[in-house]
């Protein structure tokens, strides 16, 4: 081992020997072996950044009880501040000075301005999102005409899992301006409401009697609180019915939900000579 470590000093020095220099930054030369300390450096800051990352979801806050998603949101921010203590830490110790980069820092806030609002808005909202937790991992959301379970939330995008199983990316920024429906948000039942209309004339009662019959046969249906059969309108062409019945959003999709319902309903209908209209 001994022979290794002084084998690998003799090569490291017999590199600096032969060094070449590349441009000054500053008051700091860059050297081409200092700037491939500095590649190494940074590569193998990603690494303990994402091993660090990953410990605090998997194991660090599991033992505790945090659930998934604050476990994310925490992996996360300590990730990213891993990489920026790392990064002033390995430039510092490259001997580059950080003021030395202010005319970077004003030439990318140029580029921000022109080019890079839209990546800086979405790494902003991403933090916003970790911070503030409107959604997490897990819940089920509906944003415009998409419904799905969030799979996944970073820096710039958020992964939600449709109900035909494709991965969807959304920026950030998407669920800061939009209006979001988070349906495990309050973590409590929610209700779902299917119209229907009947013949003029039939027996509300056996109507009403039918729907809640269909309701109680649902295991995915709640009983408290209880299911409502409301009878919105008696006269025009039609008897207005609505079944409203509770379930837990985070675990079933309201367009399937009252799909099934209204099968089982067309089939109670039809036993009982009921018709539609």
């Amino acid at each position: 081992m001994s022979e290794a470590l002084i084998w690998l000093q003799s090569m490291l020095n017999g590199l600096r020997s032969q060094d070449v220099s590349l441009f000054t930054l500053g008051d700091a030369n860059i050297t081409l072996f200092s700037l491939g300390k500095v590649v190494l450096l940074v590569l193998a800051l990603f690494w303990l950044a994402g091993r660090i990352g990953r410990w605090i979801v998997r194991s660090g806050l599991a033992r505790f009880g945090f659930d998934a998603g604050t476990r994310e949101a925490v992996g996360a921010i300590v990730r990213y501040l891993v990489l920026i203590i790392g990064f002033a830490l390995i430039l510092q110790n490259a001997g580059i000075n950080l003021t030395a980069l202010s005319v970077v820092a004003g030439a990318i806030g140029v580029g921000v301005g022109f080019g890079l609002q839209n990546i800086v808005s979405n790494f902003i909202s991403g933090l916003i999102i970790m911070l503030e937790r409107p959604i997490k991992v897990g819940d089920r959301i509906e944003l415009g005409t998409l419904e799905g379970t969030v799979r996944e939330i970073r820096a710039r995008r958020t992964t939600v899992v449709t109900n035909d199983n494709v991965a969807i990316l959304i920026p950030n920024q998407r669920f800061i301006v939009d209006n979001v429906v988070n349906l495990a948000y309050l973590e409590a039942p929610i209700r779902l409401r299917v119209p229907m209309g009947v013949a003029p004339g039939t027996d509300a009662g056996l109507v009403a009697r039918l729907l809640m019959e269909v309701a109680a046969s649902r295991d995915d249906i709640l009983q408290d609180p209880p299911p409502q059969v409301i009878l919105n309108n008696l006269g025009g062409a039609a008897m207005g019915f609505e079944l409203a019945v509770w379930y837990a959003g985070q675990h079933r999709t309201r367009q399937r939900l009252a799909s099934e319902l209204n099968f089982a309903i067309s089939e109670a209908f039809r036993a009982n000579q009921i018709r539609g209209a």
